[in-house]
């Protein structure tokens, strides 16, 4: 199955200053969706969990930061889809992967709850305000609990980085970005991401699996990814009989 390339800013008198690091992604990695170099698992995703201990503290520090926007469902669905990506493209750095994966959306604990599906979630969400805000306030969260655990200023800011417009900017800029962010869609074609994030957007699991089809597999930017999301998606769709129940 493929997908289009991943879009980079283009030259012309109207087009937005040139982003350097996602033109040097794109460069290094012009095969899209980017094949992987090491083993792919489709399997469902409850088969292989995110890795026990390594990260318990962490989790520990944001736990009130998972309480929001099901973040308790979604952050560690998306951190072992992380895990399984690191595996199939073992050139990226796996800890920043891992880290950036499990902090990226904890910044909606710190916004205003009430806007988060009025706003987050309709009309053209993708440049919502609230978006921008959540993002910033994820960099917050990862600089404020990441020190104290002992991780480094540089790999802070790598972090933030990864976190800094990963629903807005619609590029990545390294590999370690692509997984993160492919990631962090692969967790809606599991079946209790489709539970969780249908009624987010107002649809019933055969419409909204419809949407990842059409909408969400062409924005993966891994091959990985994409194997794993269609894998899920018929495994979804079977179980939940968006072929009858319409």
């Amino acid at each position: 199955m493929s997908t289009p390339k991943t879009p980079v800013a283009s030259a012309g008198p109207t087009a937005e200053p040139a982003d350097v690091l996602a033109e040097a992604f794109a460069a290094a990695y012009s095969v899209r969706p980017v094949p992987a170099a090491g083993p792919v698992d489709t399997t469902a995703i409850c088969n292989t969990p995110a890795a026990l201990e390594e990260l318990d503290a962490l989790w520990k520090a944001v736990v009130q930061e998972t309480r929001t926007r099901g973040n308790d469902i979604h952050l560690p669905i998306s951190l072992a889809f992380a895990e399984r990506l690191c595996r199939a493209y073992p050139d990226a750095d796996a800890e920043l992967v891992r880290v950036a994966t499990l902090l990226h959306d904890t910044g909606w604990a710190h916004v205003d709850e009430s806007r988060i599906i009025s706003e987050g979630f309709s009309g053209d969400w993708r440049k919502a305000a609230i978006r921008y805000e959540h993002e910033q306030q994820g960099c917050n969260v990862a600089r404020r609990v990441l020190p104290g655990l002992g991780y480094s200023p540089d790999f802070v800011e790598h972090v933030c980085e990864i976190i800094d417009g990963h629903d807005t900017r619609p590029v990545a800029r390294s590999l370690e970005d692509a997984l993160m962010r492919d990631a962090d869609r692969l967790w809606r074609f599991d079946r209790a991401g489709i539970a969780l994030a249908s009624s987010w957007f107002g649809m019933d699991p055969a419409t909204y699996t419809e949407r990842l089809a059409t909408e969400i597999v062409p924005e993966l930017i891994t091959q990985a990814a994409v194997d794993m999301a269609t894998a899920d998606l018929n495994r979804s769709n079977a179980l939940l009989k968006t072929g009858v129940i319409r």
